[in-house]
């Protein structure tokens, strides 16, 4: 491990499932926490029957457990119940994502948690977060994405929403779950103690609108944004472009880069004048008159190829994108150059690829080589470092307080 990853020497207990909590425990290794993952016997975190499976194996569990401990302890008996007492007792973090109130019927809810070790900070993640009259209700990403306001904005005007197609809610929830977490941490310098942080999906996506809640606040609540389909009616021109063989994006909403779209339009065979015409030389303008200026540059796309197009745009330096599938987009050289992919050997599917976190720091490489454990591949480990002996741990393999399954060999 590299000695200079910032969280090194913190154990973090990861006791969640399928996606938000099981992000902030991979973020958390890759920063150079121990994680020690504590799944339950015979089925473990839920995330490993989700799909994509490669033999076995779920590609999304691999993703989300990279770098992890694995223990899977049965909770039913009193030896499982200890050596989960006394690895709560050894841990800085606790991250859980269960509805709240699940955990303290097993014991393991905060309060109970912070008596027997002050210094825990505990990260709880869930849909409604543990106060407010819905806190009791069960919920996913899609279910905050459709109440935050976010999928009502996307699409096009008349049709109902389209899903998102990545996971918004839990992953940026999961984004600010770490930063809390590292707040608390360095919190607990000053004052020694921990403290229960209440991470909830609905007021992540809420806190994510940059524009839509004070367009409606600051305008006395007479601007409720809508469906717009492939560009921003605010922000024009600022959208998606269809070419001859695919789709472009083009953001000429600041004023020089629109001056320099126009004259490049212009110039290529659009309307003559077009350059000059001062209605769109604000922003204020060319939102006005956005029913003629849109039609034009989608007419100037139309008839050529995106290459063509991506060369025009760069040439006269407006920002612009092709709209790429993920096959172009895992072979992008800026990808590849930011290492943007992890290649891990795992011992059953030998070479994977996964994407990696965009933590990128000056002295230490955050990049996980470690594959997502087998479900209880370390019992025996960790169970040793909490001070169990050789003859208590075939004590508990025996018993079934400790459960593991053999390596698949597919």
């Amino acid at each position: 491990m590299n000695a200079n990853l910032p969280l090194t020497g913190l154990r973090v207990i990861d006791y969640s499932h399928f996606l938000a909590g099981p992000y902030v425990g991979r973020c958390l290794a890759a920063l150079g926490a121990e994680v020690i993952k504590v799944e339950r016997p015979t089925t473990g975190d839920a995330g490993r029957q989700h799909a994509w499976f490669i033999g076995d194996h779920s590609g999304y569990f691999l993703q989300q457990n990279m770098g992890k401990k694995g223990v899977c302890v049965n909770l039913k008996t009193a030896r499982g119940r200890e050596l989960l007492q006394r690895l709560v007792d050894s841990a800085d973090v606790f991250v859980e994502n269960y509805r709240p109130g699940a955990l303290d019927k097993l014991g393991l809810g905060y309060r109970e948690l912070a008596e027997r070790n002050p210094r825990l900070v505990y990260c709880s993640i869930s849909a409604y977060g543990h106060t407010g009259p819905d806190s009791h209700r069960a919920g996913f990403g899609l279910i905050a994405e459709a109440k935050s306001g976010i999928m009502q904005m996307v699409g096009t005007p008349g049709d109902a929403p389209p899903l998102l197609r990545i996971a918004l809610g839990d992953l940026y929830t999961g984004a600010h779950a770490v930063a809390a977490i590292n707040a608390a941490l360095l919190g607990r310098e000053r004052s020694g103690r921990g403290q229960h942080i209440d991470m909830a999906l609905y007021d992540s996506l809420i806190s994510m609108h940059e524009y839509a809640v004070q367009c409606y606040t600051l305008s006395g609540g007479t601007e409720l944004p809508v469906q717009t389909g492939h560009d921003l009616p605010t922000s024009t021109l600022y959208g998606v472009f269809r070419a001859a063989d695919g789709d472009l994006v083009i953001a000429a909403q600041v004023d020089d880069a629109w001056k320099r779209l126009a004259a490049l339009v212009e110039g290529s065979g659009g309307p003559a004048g077009l350059a000059a015409d001062t209605r769109f030389h604000s922003a204020a303008g060319r939102n006005a008159h956005r029913a003629e200026l849109v039609p034009i540059v989608r007419d100037w796309a139309a008839h050529r190829p995106v290459a063509q197009l991506l060369a025009m745009l760069d040439e006269v330096d407006v920002p612009c994108a092709k709209v790429q599938r993920i096959d172009e987009v895992l072979a992008d050289p800026q990808v590849r150059a930011r290492g943007m992919l992890v290649e891990q050997q795992h011992p059953v599917l030998g070479s994977i690829r996964l994407p990696n976190l965009p933590f990128r720091f000056s002295d230490c490489d955050t990049t996980i080589t470690q594959v997502a454990p087998e479900l209880g591949q370390h019992n025996a480990e960790v169970a040793a470092s909490l001070g169990f002996s050789a003859a208590e741990i075939a004590a508990m393999q025996a018993d079934g307080s400790l459960y593991s399954t053999e390596p698949r060999h597919d």
